[in-house]
């Protein structure tokens, strides 16, 4: 798919998610939901996966985001949706902001590891914090759209459209921001790292700004995902969190800011259906989808629709 058309695509899509949420059944309206939560996750880590750099440790920032939603929905009584996931973005972001100085001087497995371990740092103090709910962690406040409580059968699908258009609106900057100077960059550090300082630009504060940019998507997309499901804790920010996010990567591929939530999308539908099928050996169906991903589709499930595009 062109870059061209991408603007056109995100917009036909956002119109179909909202035409068919209106049909679609409520557990649909909440896959749908949550795959949008996770796409923001994995958009950001395609931005550093272009640079070659694997985060280990995204969960860190999906976790800040959603305890950032529900304290402040605790505190301050806040149950707008569009605030909450406002809200955890910055959080997310002024985080990254910090951790970047550090976290952008390594590279290779180096960067993966550092950032999986101040993730599990962040898990470790959620754990043996009571005020917080511990292991348990603790419910968010039912959400509202603009101080207004849907009606119950309406809930969901209004979580969906306003999901919806968010991503919309963070998947075209992205975009945007792929076709700027700093955004173009990525390829270059990821081939020669040296060639790019020679240049005249600087690696080291291109991929702090892609790792802010990547924190800001994690929040927003733990925000939402926290006020869909209502439920927090630690959890969030466990390894195994940041594993999930890496493999809708890999089974998504880096082609396009749309092939995130189709990444997405496919995991949720296929971790819907071999746990219903097989409780005690989904992990063992997803491991499989991803070998033959691997396999047969090396640049992801996305690289599907460049090849339609070539033929």
């Amino acid at each position: 798919m062109s870059a061209e058309r991408t603007p056109r695509t995100l917009a036909l899509t956002l119109v179909a998610i909202l035409a068919a949420g209106l049909f679609a059944p409520q557990w649909t309206l909440f896959l749908l939901t949550i795959a949008l939560a996770k796409g923001l996750v994995v958009l950001g880590l395609m931005l550093l996966l272009r640079c070659g750099l694997v985060s280990f440790g995204q969960a860190l920032y999906y976790c800040i985001g959603a305890y950032a939603a529900g304290m402040l929905g605790r505190s301050t009584g806040v149950s707008d949706l569009l605030t909450l996931m406002l809200a955890g973005m910055v959080a997310a972001a002024l985080v990254a902001v910090v951790l970047g100085f550090l976290l952008a001087r390594y590279r290779s497995i180096f960067f993966g590891l550092l950032s999986l371990a101040i993730s599990m740092i962040l898990y470790g103090l959620l754990v043996k914090t009571e005020a917080l709910g511990s292991s348990d962690g603790f419910n968010v406040l039912p959400s509202t759209l603009f101080g207004v409580r849907p009606a119950d059968d309406w809930v969901r699908y209004a979580v969906l459209a306003l999901a919806a258009v968010v991503t919309f609106v963070a998947a075209l900057a992205v975009h945007r921001y792929l076709g700027t100077p700093l955004g173009r960059l990525a390829p270059a550090i990821k081939d020669n790292e040296i060639r790019v300082e020679y240049m005249g630009a600087s690696a080291r504060y291109a991929i702090h700004v892609k790792y802010v940019i990547a924190a800001a998507l994690a929040g927003l997309g733990g925000a939402l995902a926290a006020t869909t499901v209502g439920h927090i804790d630690p959890e969030m920010a466990y390894w195994t969190t940041s594993g999930e996010f890496i493999f809708i990567t890999i089974l998504a591929g880096t082609g396009s800011v749309l092939a995130p939530f189709l990444g997405a999308l496919i995991f949720g539908i296929i971790h819907t259906v071999a746990f219903d099928l097989s409780p005690n050996t989904w992990q063992m169906v997803l491991g499989a989808a991803l070998l033959v991903v691997i396999v047969f589709l090396p640049n992801g499930v996305w690289s599907l629709f460049r090849r339609r595009g070539a033929s």
